[in-house]
């Protein structure tokens, strides 16, 4: 399991987080920072399901409805983030 998260410089919370794990019950993807609530990114488990890498979720977009924008980033950005730290989160992962 790993999480990853891309931080508000003034702050030091997260903009964007996204926490991967691979257990008995599966692989889940949950997203913190980017909306008003936690959610998962059920796309995501799926491929990851059947390929635990990074390269298995490059296609997955999330959409940036409901996503929070503000001066520090848009919804699309934030959107585009969840992408990019999740494939991480995954290398990170697969690490330990």
């Amino acid at each position: 399991a790993a999480y990853v998260k891309l931080r508000q410089p003034a702050s030091r919370f997260a903009l964007v987080g996204v926490f991967v794990s691979q257990g008995d019950q599966g692989v889940r993807v949950a997203v913190t920072g980017a909306r008003s609530h936690a959610f998962r990114v059920r796309e995501m488990e799926q491929a990851l399901e059947r390929d635990f890498s990074p390269q298995a979720i490059e296609g997955v977009k999330v959409d940036p409805t409901g996503c929070n924008s503000d001066l520090h980033g848009s919804a699309e950005y934030r959107a585009a983030m969840i992408g990019v730290l999740a494939r991480r989160a995954v290398a990170k992962a697969r690490e330990q």
